[in-house]
């Protein structure tokens, strides 16, 4: 499959010769429905992962300006009061980047268009496609982190796998040797939670505590909590074990913002979890996106 990105022409766009790309480093961009997720690789090893609000145009030209350096990060978690503790050795990765004679190379999958436009001046700029993606019988609407999510696990997990994405909206993704199958989706965690508030008259606005709540509610509060967690839950274990029933010996893996706490739950109320968790997992699938071109 040819590997299809859009981009406009400049230096940067020459194709590097394989063993220059295994350790030449670049930036990773997941842009989800109400988060960005930023990774910086050294050639296919994973320096660190970080996570930060949509950010302005303003906000982007001073991380382009800055050349995506750790005081770049600072000032933007200052601008958008949130905490982003960079490890010592991700912040001197990323100052070592300032010294390249060329734009960083920016690899961004994207399911929210607007924030992707604030990159397209970026010289450095390669937004990856569903055509990109090495997997066969993808559907042409088929959301590009999902279908990087499916490619990660496989190369990670090995092949038959099922993707549970629990984010904003919460996906199964399944396939087998590198070709997609089918999936589903539904309303993620907070997602249900808010339109409980919005969509009825009466009832409170709740959201996830982190806590696993009795089953049986005595308030309402807590019986939305019941229905929202314990309705997650029990869609998941049902798509995961009929997709198991049908490849014995797959894997399944969660990933996304809910991800870890569905696993524990999950664990609390069946004593185990047939799954594993890879909060990485499109990152992984960006990996192997351009390790395989």
């Amino acid at each position: 499959m040819d590997f299809s990105i859009t981009h406009r022409p400049s230096p940067i766009r020459q194709v590097a010769p394989p063993e220059q790309r295994r350790v030449d480093p670049w930036l990773g961009l997941v842009i989800g429905n109400t988060r960005l997720h930023w990774a910086l690789f050294q050639g296919d090893a994973l320096q660190g992962v970080w996570h930060t609000r949509h950010v302005t145009p303003e906000q982007a030209h001073r991380l382009v300006q800055q050349q995506f350096t750790a005081p770049a990060w600072r000032s933007l978690s200052i601008a958008q009061s949130i905490a982003l503790e960079l490890p010592k050795s991700l912040s001197r990765a990323m100052d070592a980047i300032a010294s390249l004679s060329s734009p960083l190379p920016l690899y961004c999958a994207s399911v929210v268009p607007a924030q992707t436009a604030l990159w397209h001046a970026y010289p450095g700029l390669q937004v990856v496609t569903l055509a990109a993606v090495p997997l066969a019988d993808c559907y042409p609407s088929l959301g590009i982190d999902r279908a990087l999510n499916l490619l990660g696990a496989g190369d990670r997990l090995g092949w038959p796998v099922i993707v549970v994405d629990a984010g904003t909206a919460l996906t199964f993704t399944a396939g087998v040797e590198g070709q997609f199958v089918g999936g589903a989706i539904l309303p993620g965690l907070a997602t249900q939670f808010a339109a409980l508030t919005t969509k009825t008259a009466a009832l409170p606005q709740v959201e996830d505590d982190g806590q696993l709540p009795s089953r049986w509610a005595s308030t309402t509060a807590a019986a939305i909590r019941s229905g929202v967690i314990y309705g997650t839950l029990a869609t998941i274990q049902t798509f995961v074990a009929d997709w198991q029933r049908q490849h014995p010996n797959s894997k399944a893996v969660l990933t996304g913002g809910n991800g870890a706490q569905l696993y524990q739950w999950w664990r609390q109320v069946e004593g185990t979890a047939p799954a594993v968790v890879e909060p990485n997992l499109t990152f992984w699938g960006l990996r192997q996106l351009r390790r395989s071109h």
